[in-house]
Parts: structure tokens; sequence; C-alpha cells
């Protein structure tokens, strides 16, 4: 409760006016206010939980061009413009060469708004599409070339973290998939160190439902550029589990909350795991 507070009155601090490039032709309706306040709210709450601001300097956001990147991209920004996001940001694209790409969109529109920027072009789309069996899911590979081209454009820019744009949906489903076909508890974490120990990726819309990214998106009319490449393909796994989700969050409402405070509430020795717990050391009072 006190933190909340403390956040909203630190939001509600800046009334003088001004209006940052991104926000010009925003809506100006309570409704959108409300949505943007909870958006800031909810961030800098995945900042003080998970520490997302020790010692970062300077942060690469990765932009795809759909909704939940451009709403990323546009909090930071008005977080920043609030003066309560000490770090200095650069947007970066990296285009996989899908066929009819619009290659102007993501360079004018940033251009537009005065933030700085990085397009990167790799063709990892040829490699996917060479590698993965027909019928086989792209997501994976096309998922870790992208990475591995992220964290070298970030070290090139002298950035010590690899901002995306994964929302509470997105971890839920991870969650659920690991469940499910992995036969592990395993999520996606807020906040993680990539192998070679020298760029922290970061998740700051963790507590952010999708659904009002979809309303933020819609409302600040970004420029949306569809996937060709996973979103062509029909019966992914990630489709189930949120067809999934969304039938139980309609039938119970906020168990989707629910279950992300869970994630956030694991207790070891409910659980069977040896490596997590010591259960063949637990003794009760007449074993010692």
């Amino acid at each position: 409760m006190g933190v909340t507070a403390t956040i909203d009155d630190e939001l509600d601090e800046v009334e003088n006016g001004l209006v940052p490039a991104l926000f010009r032709d925003a809506p100006s309706s309570v409704s959108f206010n409300k949505l943007r306040k909870r958006l800031l709210r909810q961030v800098r709450q995945a900042f003080d939980d998970f520490g997302m601001l020790n010692g970062r300097k300077r942060w690469l956001v990765g932009l795809s061009g759909g909704k939940d990147s451009y709403s990323l991209l546009a909090v930071l920004l008005d977080l920043q413009w609030r003066g309560l996001l000490p770090v200095e940001l650069v947007a970066c694209n990296l285009d996989q060469g899908q066929p009819n790409f619009p290659k102007h969109v993501l360079p004018d529109y940033l251009a537009s708004i005065g933030v700085r920027h990085r397009i990167e072009y790799r063709d990892t789309y040829s490699i996917v599409k060479e590698k993965v069996p027909e019928g086989a899911t792209y997501c994976s590979l096309c998922s870790r070339l992208r990475r591995g081209n992220l964290y070298r454009i970030a070290r090139e820019e002298g950035c010590d973290a690899l901002v995306l744009g994964h929302h509470r949906e997105d971890i839920l489903e991870t969650f659920f998939m690991n469940f499910f076909h992995g036969g592990r508890l395993a999520g996606m974490p807020a906040k993680l160190l990539n192998d070679e120990g020298d760029v922290m990726v970061l998740r700051p819309l963790a507590y952010c439902a999708e659904d009002d990214l979809a309303k933020f998106a819609t409302a600040m009319r970004f420029p949306i550029i569809p996937c060709d490449l996973c979103g062509s393909q029909d019966g992914l796994q990630r489709n189930a589990m949120k067809a999934m989700l969304a039938d139980i969050e309609a039938r119970m409402p906020g168990r989707k909350d629910t279950m992300l405070r869970a994630l956030a509430r694991v207790n070891p020795s409910h659980l069977l795991d040896p490596k997590l717990f010591d259960f063949s050391g637990l003794q009760s009072a007449q074993d010692v």
C-alpha cells in the first residue's frame, strides 16, 4: 500500500503542461490516463522488486515492431521523461530478412519521436526456414538467433542490459509450456544474466497484462509490423496455453494475477526436487 502510494505520488509530480514527443497525439481521456499510469506503476514495481536499476547505465531496448515492444519503449521513455529512469536508452530493431518487411517504418517512427536507435540487418529468416523441418515450430531457433545478435549489439553499443517486452501472459504461458511439455517448473525470469555474464536481460513488463498493452498500443496508434514467420503458423503450443489461460480467467477472474504471485512465493519443501530441499536430511525429534 505504501509503495503503491509513493509511486502514484511520484507519477503525479509532472504536471507542468509539457508533453514528450511520443505522447503529443495520445488520448486525453480519463480511461487512457488511468491505463498509462497503471503501466507506469507496474513497471516501476518490477524495477524495485527485481533490482533492475542496480548499477545500470545504458539499456538496449529490443523493438520488434509489435504492440508489446512499442509499449515497453513508450513506458520507459515516459519514466525517463519524468526523471524516474536514470538510464540511457538505445532502441534496436533486428531486421531478420523476412519477406515484405517494411524497412522504413521503424526508423521513420523512431526518428519522428527523437529516439536514438540502431537498425541491424541479419538474414536469420533464411536460416530458420532452412534448418527447421516442415511443420515444426520456428520460434525456438528464431529466438536463439535473434537473442545472440541482440547480445552482440548490446556489447557494441556499450549497453549493460538488454530490455525485452515480455509481459504477464508470456511468463505464465512459458511456465505452463514447461509444466505440460517440458516436465519442469520453470518460467521466464524478469531479470536474467546471459551465459557469458556480461549482459543483463530485463523484462520490465513482467506485471503488465497483455490486454492492457494491446489497449495502450491501439490508443497510441503505433505502426504495428506483423511477424510473417511465427505468426504464419497455426496450432503452436503457446497458442494452446494462451487459450487455456484465457478460459480460466474468463471463468475465474483474477486467476492470472494469482498465478503470477504464486511464481514469486515458492516453497521448496512442498515440492519434490531433492536438489532444492534436503529431504534426506530431514529428521524428526525421534530420529535425533
